[in-house]
């Protein structure tokens, strides 16, 4: 049986369909909540083909593989398998949340809701589909196994919210029992406790006779899931009880004006408890457009960096051909790493280039008031011009300083970084201040060879307010000598 000493800090997840939203969109939101020492990352996965035969090694225990998997992009704790959010290639997301009940955890290692999570991403191209590969694995293998890498016992069940462009699903778990509820129009949102009542559209087969075996229910009155499965009353139930509240009122604030911004001003929200502080705290946040008309990309905004007050929403797009986000990536230590059998006996440095950076960011916004107002006032502007553009794409408009160029139907993109995507047959470097190219880009920044000079001399909080996201066009007729350049390294901002 898994510890219940600790809390449950963890996690607040969000959709808002029409006619809650602008635009007929549907928007998808998350903030994972883990301890405040955990470094989230990026990462992509592309769709691969495997052999009959093949077995999938998932965070504890193997599995068996699908012949196809979808390319993938996750937001996950750095040292396990599975994801606590993230999106595929169809436009489906899914986030996960811990939830506790009457029915008992167990820390017998099995699959992690986070492994569920990604396996939903991998092998479903709906958001229905997604949720009957979560129940039928949830069957077949279990939940159960410690969530936290320091070796500190903490276990739990799953609720999952899980959207596409057309639906969306919340599907809560207790042990191998399950309900789910199909949200067609307006807003949900899901934190750490069991929130699905009498509107039950699926539900596992023997759910009902086991709460009525276990004294849960007589049988007569109106099953309700929520009330049979959770507990009564305790410190738990309240706190994340509280969040999710404040949760659904602020998005029932702006019922019919909901857009990507207004799901990311929820989730930077501190006084709600929803941008978590403290032992547990906000390490990772996702934002997603999921447009219902199927010409148009979906867009997904990742933070990386903890506490999404203090740092910057990065779009991604899937496109072909995409590159690792290295910069977003943690290291790597194959069979050596640690979490490998036996697990948690030393904790090695995860944190990546990104997250390095954020570090530095806030450590002068703590510590030099004025230069810190600015460092986020700056954030926010870069944000808001990346957003304008995303909504440029979405509506098929040419973006500033790319020679009226027009967004391709069906145009896939990638996340903003240093590597390469296709914007009507021409290369296109996105990038977060990576000044090793010639030519101007489409912010106007200066020219590249004196801004990377200035960059090298800066100092720690100059250095922050160089590295800004700009979109670089590589010239049609780059001299030779840039030509022949290898591209560096990202320097990349939270």
């Amino acid at each position: 049986m898994a510890s219940r000493s600790m809390e449950p800090c963890s996690c607040d997840t969000f959709v808002a369909l029409p006619p809650d939203t602008v635009d007929n969109r549907i928007i998808f939101g998350k903030n994972s909540d883990r301890p405040n020492d955990e470094v989230q990352e990026i990462v992509y996965f592309p769709a691969a083909t495997h052999n009959p035969e093949e077995k999938l090694e998932c965070t504890y225990i193997e599995i068996e593989q699908v012949a196809n998997t979808s390319a993938v992009v996750l937001s996950r704790p750095s040292w396990l398998w599975g994801a606590e959010m993230g999106a595929n290639e169809h436009g489906v997301c899914i986030g996960n949340e811990a939830v506790w009940g009457k029915e008992e955890v167990s820390d017998e290692e099995a699959l992690l809701g986070m492994d569920l999570v990604r396996l939903g991403l991998e092998r479903g191209d709906t958001a229905e589909k997604a949720l009957d590969i979560i129940v039928d694995l949830l069957e077949k293998y279990g939940q159960g196994g410690n969530c936290l890498e320091s070796g500190l016992l903490f276990s739990y069940h799953n609720s999952f919210l899980i959207a596409d462009r057309k639906e969306a699903w919340i599907l809560e778990t207790a042990g191998k029992y399950w309900a789910a509820e199909r949200i067609k129009e307006g807003c949900r949102n899901i934190s750490n406790q069991l929130s699905i009542a009498s509107k039950i559209d699926r539900e596992h087969p023997g759910m009902r006779n086991y709460a009525r075996s276990q004294g849960w229910w007589d049988g007569k009155t109106e099953f309700n899931f929520a009330a049979m499965y959770s507990y009564a009353n305790t410190a738990r139930m309240t706190t994340s009880g509280n969040r999710y509240w404040e949760g659904h009122k602020m998005l029932n604030k702006h019922k019919g004006a909901i857009t990507s911004e207004t799901m990311m001003k929820i989730l930077r929200d501190k006084e709600s408890g929803i941008n978590m502080e403290g032992g547990f705290l906000t390490t990772g946040s996702m934002v997603s457009i999921l447009p219902q008309d199927p010409a148009l990309p979906c867009i997904h905004f990742f933070t990386g960096t903890p506490d999404p007050d203090r740092s910057v929403f990065k779009p991604f797009i899937f496109v072909p051909n995409i590159t690792q986000l290295r910069g977003s990536s943690s290291p790597t230590f194959g069979p050596n790493d640690p979490v490998k059998k036996p697990c948690f006996q030393s904790k090695p440095d995860r944190r990546h280039q990104l997250y390095q950076n954020h570090e530095r960011a806030v450590m002068v916004i703590e510590t030099q008031k004025e230069k810190g107002r600015k460092i986020l006032k700056e954030q926010r502007t870069l944000e808001k011009e990346k957003l304008k553009e995303m909504e440029l794409v979405l509506q098929h408009k040419p973006l500033p300083g790319l020679d009226g160029r027009r967004v391709e139907r069906g145009m896939k993109a990638q996340f903003l970084s240093s590597w390469r995507t296709c914007y009507s047959q021409q290369p296109l470097g996105l990038g977060w201040g990576s000044f090793a190219e010639s030519g101007r880009t489409g912010m106007d920044v200066p020219e590249p060879s004196k801004a990377h000079e200035e960059l090298v001399h800066s100092s720690h909080e100059q250095k922050w307010k160089r590295q800004i996201i700009v979109w670089k066009v590589k010239p049609r007729h780059a001299p030779v000598s840039m030509q022949q350049k290898t591209r560096p390294d990202p320097c990349i901002i939270s």
